[in-house]
């Protein structure tokens, strides 16, 4: 899954990266952001109406266009890529609203069993910059006719590497496949299937931080900060274990 995760490339690197038109609506400076949370704004990459590519802020967390009141609706913040396809709540997305969430990378927790505390991750492209994950979003509307524009990430299963971490990751959309997956036109869902697949082995690198990462009120670039992987707990059983053969 993906429950946070950083975008720290300024607009410039993000327009050149993606072929992006210059949005009217956005400024030209986007402060780095090393802790995006759920409900918060993300930016997403989607066709514009003249076929350019243009960057668009939405909320993360989709709200599907049916839903009646989304103050009693929880939010959708990730879809398996596996149902997406004939799932109600995401199979109109990924028919007509593809798009594209760019990523400096994302955190993942490791969980160790009952009680246990977890060991946190930021998960980064090996090679640095922009990753793109693929996403969908989807626009609800009141009855008064005010729109709000929602997102979510797509996830897969994880690849070797990251198994050990966790069973499932955000799915990667390489930049030979940007126009093809945003195709929503000529390219039905199926016709994608290949591309929402695991990322290869090398692609990431997975690197222990502290659990400041927790709260969203931390967003420093501290909280990316190495430290000392933890481990499962020993039981007091696991000690005695050790000392049966005697």
């Amino acid at each position: 899954m993906c429950g946070r995760f950083g975008l720290e490339a300024p607009w410039q690197e993000l327009f050149e990266y993606f072929d992006l038109i210059r949005p009217q609506t956005m400024g030209e400076e986007m402060p780095p952001r090393h802790n995006i949370a759920p409900s918060q704004p993300i930016v997403t990459i989607s066709p514009g109406a003249d076929g350019q590519r243009e960057g668009r802020l939405v909320r993360w967390g989709l709200v599907p266009a049916w839903v009646k009141d989304p103050k009693e609706f929880t939010l959708l913040v990730n879809a398996r890529s596996e149902t997406a396809i004939e799932k109600p709540s995401f199979r109109n997305a990924m028919r007509h609203r593809r798009v594209l969430i760019p990523a400096s990378g994302f955190y993942e927790w490791q969980r160790f069993g009952k009680g246990q505390p977890s060991q946190a991750y930021w998960v980064r492209p090996n090679s640095g910059g922009i990753v793109a994950f693929g996403g969908l979003m989807e626009t609800w509307s009141d009855p008064n006719g005010s729109e709000i524009d929602t997102g979510c990430v797509l996830t897969t299963g994880s690849n070797t590497s990251f198994s050990e971490i966790h069973h499932r990751m955000p799915v990667v959309i390489q930049p030979q496949d940007f126009e093809r997956w945003l195709d929503v036109k000529n390219q039905e869902p199926r016709d994608v299937l290949d591309l929402m697949k695991p990322v290869n082995d090398n692609y990431f690198e997975s690197i222990p931080v502290s659990n400041a990462v927790n709260k969203v009120s931390n967003t420093g670039r501290d909280i990316q900060n190495r430290v000392e992987a933890a481990g499962p707990a020993k039981s007091k059983q696991d000690d005695n274990e050790q000392f049966s053969m005697f």
